[in-house]
């Protein structure tokens, strides 16, 4: 994915004083790039790119921090900004290609997170604490995958391991990750880019000889393995242990508008060992290179993290406040955007000191009240194809979204008084709904949205909850038609400042399609309101200024460490995509009543060894009319244009469903100048189990 930086400019409240993180020493040592293979156990070699420091006295040993990726570390340019960085500052930054993927030997692994995987990291930290530069000690970092491996390998409690830092990243691998989002079925762009990479030869002669096609272009389908788990449970439980298993201590890093935002309050309040996190404005990305801005620089705190927790020393303390949070004040809708207005705030743990809620009563008049109001009921059709922009862009709680009138249309929508004085929050607010519904599968989203005297409607946060999890995640039940329930649930991680003259919206439904799979039955769905036990929202509402001083940031460094060879075009959205977003498209039949979406990304850069190009292609289409009929089509193309010949991996999914079943299939293709010379097909049949 492409990141984009913009100058911070330091909002300062008037406090009594600011405080500066990542204020590290300058950088002083020469780097020296290397490879080096790791050898596993069983024979297996895993490919390794160290960043050297060039010692600058004899025996002068370094800490080593490692970043552990199947995104195939050749060809991320990108990512040699960090290695550098950490390196010039006294350690060795080591990036290493996961088994079977990228340069590194064996199979692929047979899922993401595997048992091997793990095994495998923990002879890597214990390989480089044994090198003869190596002080003995180790810590490990990462975005996304590898934030998620880092957290994993800090409950595994490898000895060496003395920190990590996870950037973007959770435990919660039902919920949370995009398999299956708020734990209902969703289909990713995502799933198509990692299968790609992940069968892709090594670099740079990308080998076609059977022995490696069948090491991975063979590996069973990830996507279709996935989709056959609907429920939570072992499958899912597998990768992680507890987050009190964690003694290590661990950073925190993430953004509101990254879709694992969640995890950071979980984390904050369970971890035992020292924790710290920044939480910024920002989507899928690193802060320096934030997505939308304000970016801000990072690797000079993760320099200090390094330094107090990978260096022998005196008593070591988490300097700074245990928790940087930025708070997201009203823009206009836009999904191009490029900064978030916003000022920073400190805060001393989780819960933020005087944290409250604050409950708004859902009215019969369709108001937001302070206080219970006079009962009623409140139907809505479910029309799942008619709101084709929810979930934004990039179909999940993340990323910019546009204007919510849209999705309001087909919603129950309750507005507050315009606000006689700016309210802020931060945390995560809680729905309780009273619902009944015909049906015996339904699902209920609730989204809050700040609405303007001109009526646009930005979005501030939302959340769903499936109601055949209405007792359980591991065990789905069906729904009683007409009995009344009462579910209450958190939205998602937030922080806002809604100013004087808003209005806070809630608006409350049974769809985010094409985020998340349409139920299968056509049906009425009934919210009762008013009367002291009738739907309600808890919002978490904070002072306006935080406890602590004010933490300043400065701007992102580019200079020696500027990204070099990377060609990809910069997005009009902001997208957290693994290729740029090129295109959103939306449509709709209003004769036949067929709603559509389509999603299309690409990006090229040119190597040492030739071009490589990439595009995607995700469409999706449900239908009001016939709401268990829904399909997504998706296509991949990685194409890589050598001296004397191109390749190109193609990667097909399609999903569809009926009343009571997905049926998953996915094809991978291989083509050499334009013959196909290998193809493998997996397909499924999988109960909907709830969903």
């Amino acid at each position: 994915m492409t990141g984009r930086t913009s100058i911070l400019a330091a909002i300062l409240w008037l406090l009594p004083a600011t405080t500066t993180w990542g204020a590290s020493a300058p950088e002083s040592y020469e780097v020296r790039v290397q490879e080096a293979w790791i050898p596993m156990g069983d024979g297996i070699r895993l490919s390794a790119t160290l960043h050297v420091p060039v010692a600058r006295r004899t025996g002068e040993k370094f800490p080593a921090v490692l970043e552990y990726l199947p995104y195939r570390k050749d060809e991320l340019p990108s990512y040699s900004r960090v290695h550098d960085y950490f390196a010039r500052h006294g350690f060795v930054s080591v990036q290493v290609d996961i088994r079977g993927t990228g340069r590194s030997e064996g199979h692929t692994p047979d899922r993401e997170y595997s048992q091997i995987e793990q095994e495998d990291a923990e002879r890597v930290i214990a390989w480089l604490a044994h090198q003869s530069w190596s002080t003995g000690t180790v810590g490990m970092f990462g975005i996304s995958w590898g934030g998620f491996n880092s957290v994993q390998m800090a409950m595994r409690n490898p000895p060496v391991l003395k920190a990590i830092i996870a950037i973007c990243a959770t435990e919660e691998l039902f919920r949370e990750d995009v398999h299956f989002i708020d734990g209902m079925m969703h289909d990713d762009e995502y799933e198509l880019n990692v299968d790609l990479q992940t069968a892709m030869t090594r670099s740079p002669d990308f080998p076609t000889d059977e022995a490696s096609l069948e090491e991975r272009f063979d590996n069973p389908s990830w996507f279709v393995m996935y989709k056959q788990h609907p429920r939570a449970g072992a499958f899912w439980d597998a990768p992680v242990r507890p987050l009190s298993s964690i003694k290590i201590p661990v950073f925190l890093i993430g953004g509101m508008l990254d879709g694992y935002r969640d995890s950071i309050p979980r984390m904050l309040k369970e971890i035992r060992a020292p924790t710290k996190a920044l939480l910024g404005p920002w989507n899928h990305s690193e802060p320096d290179e934030a997505v939308p801005g304000p970016a801000i620089e990072w690797r000079d705190q993760a320099v200090e993290w390094w330094a107090t927790w990978l260096k022998p020393g005196p008593a070591r303390t988490v300097k700074g406040p245990k928790l940087a949070v930025y708070m997201n004040h009203w823009y206009a809708p836009d999904v191009r955007i490029r900064e978030i207005p916003g000022e920073w705030r400190g805060e001393d743990g989780w819960p933020p000191r005087g944290l409250q809620a604050r409950t708004l009563y859902l009215a019969v008049d369709h108001s937001l009240r302070n206080s219970p109001a006079e009962a009623g009921r409140h139907e809505l059709a479910y029309r799942p194809a008619a709101i084709q922009e929810a979930g934004g862009p990039d179909f999940w709680w993340g990323d910019v979204n546009g204007d919510q009138r849209s999705v309001d249309s087909y919603s129950l929508v309750y507005d507050s008084a315009p606000l006689s004085a700016s309210l802020s929050i931060l945390g995560q607010p809680r729905a309780c709904l009273a619902v009944a519904t015909t049906a015996t599968s339904a699902e209920w989203f609730v989204r809050v949205s700040d609405v303007a005297p001109n009526g646009t409607a930005t979005l501030v946060v939302g959340g769903g909850l499936n109601g055949a999890h209405r007792q359980s995640v591991r065990n789905p039940e069906p729904l009683e038609p007409g009995r009344e329930y009462v579910l209450c649930f958190d939205l998602h991680l937030t922080s806002w400042v809604f100013p004087p003259g808003h209005q806070i919206r809630v608006a409350v439904s049974n769809s985010m399609w094409p985020m998340i799979w349409p139920t299968a039955q056509s049906m009425t769905v009934t919210l009762r309101v008013g009367g002291s036990d009738g739907s309600r929202l808890d919002l978490p509402v904070v002072p306006e200024r935080g406890p602590l001083p004010t933490p300043v940031f400065r701007a992102p460094e580019h200079g020696s460490d500027a990204i070099a060879g990377d060609s990809e075009a910069m997005s009009e959205l902001n997208v957290s995509s693994n290729v740029p977003a090129l295109a959103w498209t939306v449509g709709r039949d209003p004769v036949h009543q067929v709603g559509t979406a389509e999603w299309r990304g690409g990006s090229s850069n040119d190597y040492p060894w030739g071009r490589e190009e990439t595009r995607e292609l995700m469409s999706y289409r449900a239908d009001d009319l016939h709401p268990d009929q829904s399909t997504v089509h998706g296509e991949a193309e990685m194409s890589v244009a050598l001296k004397d010949r191109t390749l190109l991996w193609r990667g097909i999914l399609d999903t569809r469903s009926d009343h009571g079943t997905f049926y998953v299939q996915y094809r991978r293709e291989l083509l050499e100048n334009g013959k196909l010379i290998r193809t493998k097909s997996w397909q499924a049949t999988v109960p909907r189990d709830g969903q």
